[in-house]
């Protein structure tokens, strides 16, 4: 995803909003983990960063008419949530593992914090090249 500025910034910002989104996801799993019938949710997150950010494995389409739909950078991603078809049903018919489950939140939470990191560091390196980069005046 570019923003028009930076990729990079552009790409930090698609892959923190999806790893919220995977939180958010991931957290209602563990609040319903004693509801009956609940099915865990998951987001297919890997497969929306790749098309956010024109990296996918497949040919990319040529638009070469103003009436060919193409994707914009700016267009917003829309990642899949489903059931996890990894679930083990319970009795009471729920399949969230809560041990699981908040496994796959601390690691979400680590890779949102990487995230967050090298935004940091960019943005850092873009108010130096501004203010300080200036050199010899």
């Amino acid at each position: 995803m570019d923003n028009g500025f930076d990729p990079v910034i552009g790409a930090l910002n698609t892959s923190l909003n999806l790893r919220l989104l995977n939180q958010n996801v991931i957290s209602s799993n563990i609040a319903n983990a004693d509801t009956p019938g609940y099915k865990a949710k998951a987001v297919e997150f890997e497969a929306a960063l790749r098309d956010a950010l024109d990296v996918g494995d497949g040919l990319k389409p040529e638009v070469n008419s103003p009436l060919h739909i193409s994707r914009k950078p700016t267009d917003p991603v829309n990642p899949v949530i489903y059931d996890d078809p990894n679930g083990i049903e319970s009795l009471d018919g729920n399949t969230v593992n809560r041990s699981s489950e908040m496994a796959k939140m601390a690691e979400n939470q680590l890779i949102y914090d990487g995230s967050v990191e090298m935004l940091k560091r960019k943005l850092g390196m873009l108010k130096y090249a501004i203010s300080e980069g200036g050199g010899g005046r």
